[in-house]
């Protein structure tokens, strides 16, 4: 397979061009579209020529059964800078791992392209046989169809699971991200035994995963549980969900750099040497969370609250001001018992609990 980098150096058209006859390509059909809104140029013609070669027919990719060795699973948490990939076999354990750049920008066939050539690069062999992919977003109930994604550039009602399917050739289904970091906890990190847990997920933008009674609550139509999108200050910046103030406008990458200019990695150093302008920022971050978290312990009353996401590791500056908030302002009835701590597994939470899905999804 040749890589994206070498096809925009071949072809000379922008990541965005190439997403845009990607998408065609994975949609199979819309090309005439795509010219006749963009010109008739000669290199949009050469480079959907030129991408029709990449894929293979699907008797020269796809290896008899006899040669395919196992049974395993494929977890994929794409993300607003990176697409984090691992392969499991069907009791969590990573088998193999592999993280990629997101295209910029995130167009929807960029990306799908740059996931096809990551599951190549990871699985080889084609041990796995599923794979489960987690997404910034809702999804519809079916696990079919990327309903939104806020933070990535025309990502609405994007059919990927049909889209990919034939070019894994495996069965594909998706999930909001968040939620794959919850069920990935619940499997086999710092949720275990804990039937009632939420989980917030702190980097280019917050989302949320909320577990009752054992039970991933997702809403009627699979968009339940935005917990980045709650409102802290009604008169606070818009967010892209159409809310105003709403906690990842306060609590993502995007809202700590209105605080600092530096980088999060270079803030927590400098906390960690006990610079006092960097423990301001993360106290004030902490301050703006905790305020939001406590708004959802009174609606939801969780034992454990997990954060995850970039931005967690700096945890220790902040979590101090968070219980403060939460101290001040929740009932201690509203939070008796409760534990509020980083995600055991890291980043690696989301594409594991993106395997659980495929998992329970496929058998």
């Amino acid at each position: 397979m040749i890589a994206s980098a070498d096809c925009l150096a071949r072809t000379g058209l922008s990541i965005l061009s190439w997403g845009l006859l990607a998408l065609c390509r994975l949609q199979g059909s819309g090309l005439s579209f795509w010219l006749s809104s963009r010109g008739t140029g000669a290199r949009p013609a050469f480079a959907f020529r030129f991408l029709s070669t990449l894929s293979p027919s699907s008797a020269e990719r796809s290896p008899s059964s006899a040669e395919r060795i196992g049974a395993e699973l494929i977890g994929i948490d794409i993300g607003g800078t990176a697409i984090k990939l691992g392969r499991f076999d069907r009791q969590g354990n990573l088998l193999a791992d592999l993280d990629v750049p997101t295209p910029q920008p995130q167009v929807p066939g960029a990306v799908c392209l740059a996931v096809v050539e990551a599951v190549a690069a990871l699985d080889p062999e084609r041990r796995a046989d599923r794979v489960g992919i987690g997404l910034p977003g809702p999804t519809d109930r079916d696990g079919r169809i990327a309903r939104l994604a806020i933070n990535l550039p025309l990502w609405r009602r994007i059919p990927l699971a049909d889209w990919l399917e034939p070019q894994l050739e495996r069965p594909v289904v998706l999930a909001n991200d968040a939620n794959c970091a919850l069920l990935g906890e619940a499997w086999r990190g710092a949720a275990v035994d804990c039937p009632d847990t939420i989980l917030l997920t702190l980097g280019t933008g917050v989302g949320g995963g909320v577990l009752i009674n054992g039970a991933l609550f997702t809403g009627p139509d699979g968009a339940g549980a935005e917990l980045g999108l709650i409102g802290v200050d009604p008169e606070g910046p818009p967010c892209h969900s159409g809310n105003r103030g709403s906690l990842e406008q306060y609590c993502s990458i995007g809202a700590l750099a209105q605080l600092s200019p530096l980088d999060p990695a270079e803030l927590d150093r400098r906390a960690s040497a006990d610079d006092v302008e960097a423990r301001s920022v993360w106290e004030r971050y902490g301050q703006r969370l905790g305020q939001g978290l406590s708004s959802l312990l009174y609606v939801l009353s969780p034992r454990l609250v997990l954060l995850g996401g970039g931005l967690s590791a700096a945890i220790d500056h902040f979590l101090p001001a968070v219980w403060r908030e939460v101290e001040q302002r929740v009932l201690p009835e509203s939070r008796e018992g409760l534990v509020i701590r980083r995600c055991a597994l890291g980043n690696g939470a989301g594409r594991l609990g993106a395997a659980r899905v495929a998992l329970e999804r496929f058998g």
